[in-house]
């Protein structure tokens, strides 16, 4: 099947698009509420677009013709790190926004990702709520958490949750298989600038009479907890998070020549696996932190939209 067409809802900065387009599919239609990603997302893809629309608005009749269907649906209302109240949250009841689209126009199938805490979360009946529906809707549906730091060779100690699925009558599932792990070959110190300005250390700011305190190594992640920091005992970065910038916990942290510092917005794009040639807009690094953070690990969903398409070719 050639000319695949998808459409990248949820979109954030584009990272499942990278992927899926470098499998061999093609972008017809992309979306997301926050106008910030439009900086990025438009910077780095041609047509189509960044759509910036609340999804509730967006008229799936309207919608170009597709195959499959992409969405990282919000995962804040099923995160370890948030409140956790699912369905309860306006966010969590999105996923409907996606069901409704599957229900009018029947693509070939979808991949949604999300946080692991997704599985478990309520028991396990949220989850259980989100795969009736789709088997309801007419597909056969696999899912598999997977770290990426096990699957995608970057240094990062991210589990997420991916659901595949296909209409049921193509006994498309069957021929798809998520990717076997790999061995982590990357490590932080491969990640690092080379060249990083003043402003990411800490070095005679507030917060360095607290950080001294500590036994730094070099080429090792730390975290900053709020109250004190802790190393990272496997050598990889711990997940990166959107609050990463704004001074919440999780806050990476490496020590170098020129003193201890936080992780720049370029490293924390290539610990989610994003190439250099991924260009990142003159914004506030706010926004990048937390762009960066919401979105995927690249080479992961690469691999998965690569057995999606072999899955379909066959």
């Amino acid at each position: 099947m050639k000319n695949v067409k998808t459409i990248d809802l949820f979109a954030g900065i584009g990272g499942v698009r990278l992927a899926f387009e470098k499998a061999g599919f093609n972008t017809v239609f992309a979306n997301d509420f926050e106008p910030k990603c439009a900086n990025t997302y438009d910077l780095n893809f041609s047509a189509p677009k960044l759509t910036v629309e609340d999804i509730k608005k967006i008229n799936s009749k309207q919608l170009p013709n597709f195959d499959l269907l992409l969405g990282g649906f919000p995962c804040q209302p099923f995160s370890v790190a948030g409140k956790r109240m699912g369905m309860d949250d306006e966010r969590g009841i999105l996923f409907f926004e996606i069901a409704n689209i599957l229900k009018e126009r029947k693509p070939l199938g979808f991949f949604l990702e999300n946080v692991k805490n997704l599985t478990g979360h309520n028991f396990g009946k949220t989850f259980q709520i989100i795969l009736n529906k789709l088997d309801a809707l007419g597909y056969d549906v696999k899912y598999a958490v997977l770290n990426s730091m096990e699957y995608g060779n970057i240094p990062q100690n991210r589990e997420r949750v991916y659901i595949v699925g296909f209409l049921k009558e193509t006994e498309l599932i069957n021929k798809f298989i998520f990717p076997k792990s790999l061995q982590l070959k990357k490590s932080i110190k491969d990640i690092l600038e080379n060249e990083v300005s003043d402003i990411y250390y800490y070095n005679n700011k507030p917060l360095f009479d607290k950080l001294k305190k500590f036994n730094f190594k070099k080429n090792t992640i730390y975290q900053w907890r709020r109250k004190y920091v802790r190393e990272n005992k496997s050598g990889v970065c711990p997940t990166l998070t959107a609050n990463m910038g704004t001074g919440g916990h999780n806050v990476p942290l490496v020590m170098d020549n020129k003193g201890i510092r936080k992780l720049t917005p370029r490293e924390c794009a290539r610990i989610q696996g994003y190439p250099d040639t991924y260009k990142l807009p003159q914004i506030a690094d706010s926004f990048l932190y937390k762009q960066i953070g919401n979105s995927v690990s690249v080479p992961v969903v690469y691999r998965i939209a690569k057995n999606m398409m072999s899955a379909i070719s066959s």
